[in-house]
């Protein structure tokens, strides 16, 4: 079965500085149809005004990746962390038993558009940790990046960044996959797929950014990348 979730029916907010679209209820946006999807809690794709940001504050025990796309984003963290994430590069952060951070786009002139995603964990309370990759240095696997996935590794793909929850995050990209990708899904999981740039077809629905959908019940996922187009996959347990 496949439900589509489709750009116009995510929540907004302007606060003037940022320009925010979020796919699940957060903050001032709520619908109880779209309080998430299995573990998978947040996806907010965000547009941040030159030299401007989120302050200091706080998370716990939450899963965070920020995938960016356009632009940069400075980051500084309670853990000592103090690093630059541009397009390309993917940033996960277990908050655990608490980090404070704080983020802001490194440009004067130009916006930096992001997902900050949020995946709820299986264990609380842990040490805090950081990982920073780009792309390209992560893992690939039929055509998929994986970005993050329990202990690092997913099927045969080992190097991904550590996720403590019994979940994947996977990408393909129309720069370096094949147009034509498939994904096998197994019958206790289910997906959410995100289109973040560009169009895609996903067995044979087709899909532009910020359109997403919902995947169970379904052994093949098969996904046609249209120019330009990135694709956030999330295997995730059955909810």
């Amino acid at each position: 079965m496949l439900e589509t979730h489709l750009s116009d029916q995510r929540g907004t907010a302007d606060h003037g500085w940022l320009k925010a679209k979020h796919s699940f209820s957060f903050a001032n946006y709520y619908n109880p149809r779209h309080m998430g999807f299995g573990p998978l809690r947040v996806i907010n794709d965000d547009r941040i005004a030159p030299s401007m940001g989120f302050g200091t504050h706080g998370h716990e025990n939450m899963e965070i990746i920020t995938y960016v796309m356009s632009g940069e984003l400075s980051h500084r963290d309670s853990m000592g962390n103090q690093e630059k994430i541009p397009a390309g590069e993917v940033q996960k952060m277990s908050a655990g038993r608490g980090v404070r951070h704080s983020e802001f786009n490194s440009s004067d002139s130009s916006e930096v558009h992001l997902l900050q995603i949020w995946i709820e964990p299986n264990v609380q309370g842990i040490a805090p940790e950081y990982e920073q990759f780009t792309l390209d240095d992560l893992p690939l696997t039929e055509g998929w990046r994986v970005i993050a996935a329990p202990n690092g590794k997913w099927h045969d793909a080992k190097g991904a960044m550590r996720l403590y929850q019994d979940a994947a995050l996977l990408c393909a990209r129309a720069t370096e996959a094949s147009s034509e990708l498939q994904y096998v899904l197994d019958g206790q999981r289910a997906a959410y797929i995100h289109v973040a740039t560009g169009s895609a077809s996903v067995n044979g629905m087709t899909l532009h950014a910020g359109d997403a959908v919902k995947v169970w019940d379904e052994s093949l996922i098969k996904v046609e990348l249209h120019a330009d187009a990135q694709v956030l996959l999330f295997d995730l347990p059955r909810h």
